[in-house]
């Protein structure tokens, strides 16, 4: 039985509505990973404003055989683009679907890049391990903490390379703050300030009729699925909430920009395995927001309070209060340095601005700005030699769970009614050893017909 022929009876076999749970990856698997000289054959799945970049990107560094969306003229206007611009390669097609599982279906395609909105990551992610391709994610990895760490056991049951799309970790303006970090430059960190990132919306948006071409059931998949309205949907523009600011989809600020200023919280702490051991908030409880259409709110306006607090271990403070939605401010016994993605600051100020000489502790060096091939070369570079990329799949899992601590605190004093209740976290089995309130947020399945499988 070849590869295609397995799936499709696997799938049938396995699940309701066609949903694949645990493949082989001994069968699914290609034979060997694509020489060093060898170009890789890539698909996209999610094809709007990020998977249109993305596309014109990796195109100029791999074959782009397949795009996918469930809304099909996105994946039309994709394969058009290739096509006019001479971006298909010789021997090659490239085919547009509206059910991404059909590229998942292919011998040919060695790697996915997925920039679908963040409630779909995981389960495509999975599907895309079991596949045995490749996994470029866009961040955050998850939509909560339970299916994040799903798909780090997929990738690590099915041996492929997973790169989540925290790009700021390619930068050498990262790479040089974080040395000066990791080594002792300012002494023991005492304090970190983050942004006051804004969490989720409620949805309280009227329905719409659907537009051709969209399978809107396919398109919210694991998430809950309220009636069509443009403004949720699409991803243009501040103005409207759209779904990264909808809590039926995604996190708001918090997981949207949290995730890269949060991601070099997490680096620069050296807790890329780990994380903090309690996180509260102080202010008044959360009161939730809902976003309509004569209140709007804005993409990221979702509520900014209370005020999130973590503890790392070390007693490192980390206050959610202010500073760069890209980055964040150390303060150290010795001096600061303030990092975002486009430039370091230090006190002293010649700190940061040569790079450490024989540090003790290296830390990936990247490009002089943190631009998006960049990070996509260091994908591209482990699947043809091997290795783990910058930002692999603990990584990101690890960095959304930040985001995650950060938005549950708040709900839960919206619950309780109560503030600077001290929530203790358990890194390692990824819990909460004093509020049942709390866990409540750490594990979502998904809707049914989507769920996130128990067993990968």
């Amino acid at each position: 039985m070849n590869r295609r022929s397995f799936i499709k009876r696997t799938v049938a076999a396995t699940s309701v509505l066609g949903f694949p749970t645990i493949i082989p990856s001994n069968v699914l698997a290609r034979n060997g990973n694509p020489g060093a000289n060898d170009r890789i054959v890539t698909a996209v799945i999610g094809a709007g404003s990020m998977g249109t970049g993305h596309i014109r990107n990796l195109s100029g560094r791999s074959t782009v055989a397949a795009i996918a969306d469930a809304y099909l003229p996105h994946a039309n206007r994709g394969v058009k683009w290739l096509r006019d611009n001479d971006r298909v390669a010789p021997g090659h097609t490239v085919e547009a679907y509206q059910d991404y599982r059909r590229i998942l279906e292919r011998d040919d395609i060695d790697a996915v890049l997925i920039a679908t909105p963040e409630h779909w990551h995981i389960l495509q992610g999975i599907h895309a391990a079991q596949a045995g391709k490749h996994i470029y994610c866009e961040k955050p990895l998850s939509q909560s903490i339970w299916q994040g760490r799903q798909l780090v056991k997929a990738v690590e049951k099915y041996q492929v390379v997973l790169q989540t799309g925290s790009q700021q970790r390619s930068s050498i303006v990262s790479h040089r703050a974080i040395t000066h970090l990791r080594n002792g430059s300012i002494g023991k960190i005492k304090r970190v300030i983050a942004s006051d990132y804004r969490g989720p919306q409620h949805n309280g948006w009227p329905g719409e009729a659907i537009p051709e071409g969209l399978d809107w059931d396919l398109w919210c998949g694991p998430a809950e699925k309220p009636e069509f309205n443009r403004s949720i949907w699409s991803n243009a523009g501040d103005m409207e909430p759209c779904w990264s600011g909808v809590i039926l989809f995604a996190g708001g600020d918090m997981t949207d920009r949290g995730a890269h200023g949060l991601d070099l919280i997490q680096w620069g702490l050296g807790m890329d395995e780990s994380g903090p051991e309690e996180v509260w908030v102080e202010g008044d409880p959360y009161e939730k927001m809902v976003s309509t259409p004569d209140n709007p709110g804005g993409r990221r306006g979702g509520p900014s309070t209370p005020t999130v607090y973590m503890k790392y271990p070390g007693d490192v403070i980390v206050e959610f209060s202010g500073g760069d939605h890209f980055g964040a401010v150390f303060n150290g016994e010795n001096g600061q340095i303030d990092v975002n993605r486009s430039r370091a600051l230090s006190d002293p100020a010649d700190l940061v601005r040569q790079p450490l000489e024989n540090p003790a502790i290296e830390i990936y060096r990247g490009y002089e700005y943190a631009r998006r091939t960049d990070h996509t070369d260091n994908w591209l570079d482990c699947i043809r030699n091997g290795g783990t990329p910058v930002a692999s799949a603990e990584v990101g899992q690890r960095s959304a769970t930040i985001c995650h601590l950060a938005n549950i605190a708040r709900w839960v004093s919206g619950i309780t009614g109560e503030t600077n209740q001290k929530l203790k976290w358990d890194a390692v089995n990824e819990r909460f050893t004093n509020s049942d309130v709390a866990n409540q947020f750490v594990r979502t399945p998904g809707r049914k017909g989507y769920e996130i499988p128990e067993y990968v």
